[in-house]
């Protein structure tokens, strides 16, 4: 009890007075979407938005996942190698990237874009059926409604800004961003995942409850006729003057189902070898293609690049530097024992092709530069001008895989200039930006050194 009498009446008075003005809020909302009745779709309700989120719930973290991994995959702690060297804790990693098998940083990352691709309409349709809340009157009502709100915005938010930019990257479009795409698209996916992970803590009770509300058969066997407006909802999704329907629930989760198989349709070919790939309508723009052998993706071309004859022509030499520097001519690497590997190349763009290569191995050359495999690294570096990948580093596991090359050679005929000639890398399961193309200097160090 307060020792002041009016000590406890003035809380009581300040309290009926924040009622009052609260109330007061939710009587005199402002006009347009911030009412009540603005909303009048008869399908929007927790069931319906509860099937889109379980959708997303069982596909964002595979998305997430695999995004973290392909950040993995560039070994961010070689030099030259992290493109967000400020990120601090947010850039964290566990572990090196393998080499074997030579095939995941294809299926991870090409699961990465086509995954997150073929969930786009399923998120428009989630961002639809949740519209309301975002238009809600007074913002918040509590400090639990305060902070799921604030999850709210950073899950949406968070959500536009991931999708948006990674589908302008996987079109090369990276002119219209005023900032750095890797180092923007790391930040806001941990926005991203940290609203997603409150707003999961503070609706998955309640998704749960809406999804056993009403069957999913049942609702795919009712037709227009049947279709009637979910029962009223504390939330406010459910519209409080509903119109009369134009679309079934069926006919919705058909329509966004089926616009997610056409995207996912359109996109897969990417990264697969075949036929297939003539219908990937949506791969990355600007895709461009060699003749005969080198009839395969092209990411970055030499002359988009600043790789011009002159540079690749005979004057051309490879430095390797190490416990000696040697200077070699194309004839001189051919001179060298040639292997031959049939190797995937995947960009962080989704795209991804298997072709066989053949050049000398990077042990054999670790070795003529007077180094010991399996103790040291390479800094790749090339003759690329201005690009954001014209120097890399290979790991010591990395060099010392006898199928990393230093191709020569391509499906049995020399390189195209577009694809690396002189000579280019090929390390198995490397992003595609780490098989450095028109390479000019080797130089192995010793690990960690």
């Amino acid at each position: 009890m307060s020792d002041q009498p009016g000590e406890e009446h003035g809380r009581e008075g300040g309290e009926s007075v924040w009622r009052r003005g609260g109330a007061w809020l939710r009587s005199h909302p402002p006009p347009g979407p911030f009412r009540p009745d603005f909303w009048r779709s008869p399908l929007r309700g927790p069931w319906l938005t509860s099937v889109f989120g379980l959708v997303l719930l069982v596909g964002i973290p595979i998305v997430a996942l695999t995004g973290l991994l392909s950040y993995a995959a560039y070994n961010p702690w070689l030099p030259r190698n992290d493109t967000t060297p400020e990120s601090g804790l947010l850039g964290f990693y566990f572990f090196d990237w393998p080499t074997w098998p030579a095939w995941l940083y294809r299926v991870t990352q090409g699961a990465h874009v086509i995954l997150g691709l073929t969930l786009i309409p399923v998120l428009l349709a989630k961002l639809w059926s949740v519209i309301p809340k975002l238009f809600l009157w007074p913002p918040a009502r509590s400090v639990a409604e305060a902070v799921e709100r604030a999850s709210l915005l950073l899950l949406v938010g968070g959500a536009v800004f991931e999708f948006a930019t990674g589908v302008l990257n996987i079109q090369l479009f990276y002119t219209v961003f005023p900032f750095s795409f890797y180092s923007a698209h790391l930040y806001g996916a941990w926005i991203f995942i940290a609203g997603f992970v409150v707003h999961l803590a503070v609706k998955l009770p309640r998704m749960v409850r809406a999804l056993r509300s009403r069957s999913l058969r049942g609702e795919l066997r009712t037709g227009l006729d049947g279709t009637r407006p979910e029962p009223p909802d504390p939330g406010g999704l459910v519209a409080t003057r509903p119109a009369e329907p134009s679309l079934s629930r069926r006919g919705l989760l058909g329509f966004v189902g089926g616009g997610s198989l056409l995207i996912f349709g359109l996109s897969v070919g990417q990264t697969l070898d075949g036929p297939l790939r003539r219908t990937a309508l949506l791969a990355p723009h600007g895709r461009m293609y060699g003749p005969g052998p080198n009839d395969f993706q092209v990411n970055k071309s030499a002359g988009a690049m600043g790789v011009d004859l002159a540079s690749t022509g005979p004057g051309w030499r490879l430095e390797l530097a190490g416990g000696r520097l040697i200077r070699l001519s194309r004839a001189d690497l051919l001179a060298l024992p040639q292997y031959t590997y049939a190797l995937p190349i995947a960009c962080v763009e989704g795209w991804s092709t298997q072709q066989t290569w053949t050049g000398p191995r990077l042990v054999d050359l670790a070795r003529l530069a007077g180094t010991v495999p399996g103790r040291v690294e390479v800094y790749v570096e090339s003759l690329e001008r201005g690009g954001a990948f014209s120097e890399a580093s290979l790991s010591a596991r990395q060099v010392a895989d006898h199928r990393s090359l230093l191709a020569l050679r391509v499906n049995g005929a020399d390189l195209s200039l577009d694809h690396g000639y002189p000579a280019r890398i090929i390390v198995p399961n490397a992003p595609g930006v780490h098989n450095t193309k028109w390479v000019r200097r080797l130089s192995f160090r010793l690990q960690g050194g």
